[in-house]
């Protein structure tokens, strides 16, 4: 789960003795303080783990919108919606793993994000809400969660998670 990402581009400025005109991009590599990652448990479907992906990391931009880069656009100048300024890891692991990462990160005070086995059967954000609220944290039937935080608290909740396939 570690490593350095390389997600920018470092421009020579005019300060540097370059007009705009021949500017040249040097990759570099930045490191974020924080880690967003999503850990899904092994047994899931190929739809359910989109599906669950999706929906884990959909709150984290209206919780810490800093996490929400620039929108974008292409040559046409047509516009596209922002995304997020750094990598999101999407991690898998066992239904044990997946409830001990979810007691460590509760325990360390991240910001989580739950989905349960019966929010497949709700069709509504009400009924989603109801169903995680029906059952004690420690009593919740995990198919994933989403974690955001320092990057060592992230991955030392998620131990014994591995990158998923």
């Amino acid at each position: 789960m570690q490593g350095m990402y390389k997600t920018a581009l470092r421009t020579v400025r005019q300060s540097q003795g370059m007009t705009t005109e021949g500017m040249t991009t040097d990759p570099v590599t930045i490191r974020f303080d924080t880690k967003i990652a999503v850990l899904l448990r092994e047994d899931l479907e190929t739809w359910q783990r989109l599906n669950v992906t999706a929906f884990l990391v959909s709150g984290l931009g209206t919780e810490l919108p800093e996490l929400i880069g620039e929108s974008y656009a292409d040559a046409d100048g047509t516009a596209y919606l922002p995304m997020f300024r750094q990598p999101v890891l999407v991690l898998e692991g066992t239904k044990e793993t997946l409830a001990a990462a979810h007691r460590r990160a509760v325990a360390r005070a991240l910001l989580c994000s739950v989905f349960t086995s019966g929010l497949f059967a709700t069709g509504n954000d009400r009924d989603n809400r109801a169903e995680v609220r029906a059952l004690p944290g420690d009593q919740l039937d995990l198919v994933g969660i989403a974690v955001h935080g320092p990057r060592n608290a992230v991955d030392k909740s998620l131990k014994g998670a591995r990158m998923h396939p």
